[in-house]
């Protein structure tokens, strides 16, 4: 089967809306065993509308449309597959019904731009809408299943599960879906974790597909199985993947560093105390945003002047004046200070030149020095990521969570990270 997406709307061309519903859409259909070939992305225009329903149509055997369902003068998506196949525009008295419920649920009456919503082409099904005003709604078009879903991401993800996704079962069985295998890691990049596994693997099996999702400061790495692939061989070669790169994986599925932490530590009973300059807190904030963090995270300094370094966390006059904030023996003392004034089993300091200015020849901006582990334990490190500050703090946060995240799991291998991110001198 193949399956195609338009996407319409010119604030998606314009770059005023980044379009995240088509890979929704693509994720939520995979699950289901079905795979996007191609999708086009145009503006509110009529006749380009048009063109493009009819044309893949007669290249698919599902077209999904996205957008231009809404009460506007720019929602042209309704009036667009009536001119494509040839059929009149009406009103459809169930869509109307929804739309005049919709706006009575909300204390007002529905007016024409509302009931816009429910002149629709002759003959369509409709696709129910539990969250917005407007409903979907599908027809066959050159034996091509067309299918029109809102372009506001909540009501799109209410209807792939409610209509579209039953819809596509009765109208196009799958006999099993393919399994997707999902892990985020960090400290790897697409390129260098592909050469990790052709390396150790180079008869790595064809039906089971390595892909990859890349977002700083996480890389998503998923294995496609098909359905051809037997339990054995899936787990046998999953297995092989993670003795390849199971030391930068952070969880399955949607876990990220912060929720690794949380689960780490408070299935050992333990906690977190942060020592933070450069970051300014989001190390702390990373954390508190998962739920139950409380039971693990103890204490939080933002010790951004030097004078709190010395006060709160007893770095000395000293290692300042001989050495700077940005130095091993500050982020050290600056740990170990944050350790002395709290109950935590784990420490974390953090302090660095975010820019754009503040670098000098020896330390120069993206210098970094992280200091993390135990009471009488304690490491510390430089690193150099030189790039924006906003980009300098996210990633400085998420590498200091997975140094400490591989201090509670004892993982006892030297990332890749410690060689590329290090300044080269």
């Amino acid at each position: 089967m193949r399956f195609q997406l338009l996407l319409t709307g010119n604030e998606i061309m314009s770059g005023d809306t980044v379009d995240s519903n088509s890979s929704m859409i693509a994720q939520r259909l995979l699950r289901e065993g079905y795979w996007i070939d191609r999708k086009v992305t145009v503006g509110d225009d009529m006749q380009e509308l048009v063109d493009e329903i009819n044309s893949i149509s007669k290249d698919s055997d599902v077209l999904i449309v996205n957008g231009g369902l809404g009460p506007t003068i720019d929602d042209l998506t309704a009036e667009a597959l009536a001119q494509a196949a040839g059929v009149e525009l009406v009103e459809h008295a169930d869509a109307k019904h929804h739309v005049v419920t919709w706006c009575e649920g909300r204390g007002f009456t529905a007016n024409q731009a509302n009931l816009k919503q429910a002149i629709l082409p002759e003959g369509v099904s409709l696709l129910d809408n539990t969250v917005g005003s407007a409903v979907g709604f599908a027809l066959t078009l050159n034996d091509c299943l067309v299918m029109c879903t809102p372009g506001v991401p909540s009501e799109l993800r209410a209807m792939l599960d409610n209509a579209v996704v039953p819809m596509l079962s009765t109208h196009y069985p799958v006999g099993h879906a393919p399994q997707i295998l999902r892990y985020q890691t960090f400290g790897l990049g697409e390129s260098g974790a592909q050469q990790m596994l052709d390396d150790a693997y180079p008869d790595w099996p064809d039906n089971i597909e390595i892909g990859f999702r890349a977002g700083a400061p996480m890389l998503e790495m998923k294995l496609r199985v098909d359905p051809s692939c037997s339990d054995e061989q899936r787990d046998h070669w999953e297995a092989k993947f993670l003795e390849v790169i199971g030391s930068y994986v952070v969880g399955r599925d949607e876990t990220r560093l912060p929720q690794a932490i949380v689960q780490s530590l408070t299935e050992r009973g333990q906690q977190i105390a942060l020592a933070e300059s450069c970051t300014g807190g989001l190390i702390a904030s990373m954390i508190t945003s998962v739920p139950g963090s409380s039971v693990v995270f103890e204490a939080g300094i933002v010790s951004y002047s030097n004078a709190i370094k010395q006060s709160q966390l007893g770095v000395s006059e000293q290692t300042l004046s001989q050495f700077g904030a940005v130095s091993e023996q500050c982020v050290l003392e600056m740990a170990a200070g944050v350790l002395a004034i709290s109950n935590a089993d784990y420490a974390v300091a953090v302090s660095g030149i975010a820019g754009p200015d503040g670098g000098t020849d020896q330390k120069p901006v993206g210098t970094v020095w992280i200091a993390w582990g135990k009471k009488g334990k304690l490491k510390a490190r430089e690193f150099n990521y030189p790039v924006n500050r906003s980009m300098f703090q996210t990633i400085v946060s998420a590498l200091a969570l997975d140094l400490v995240r591989r201090e509670i799991l004892e993982l006892p291998e030297e990332p890749a990270y410690f060689q590329r991110w290090t300044r080269k001198t």
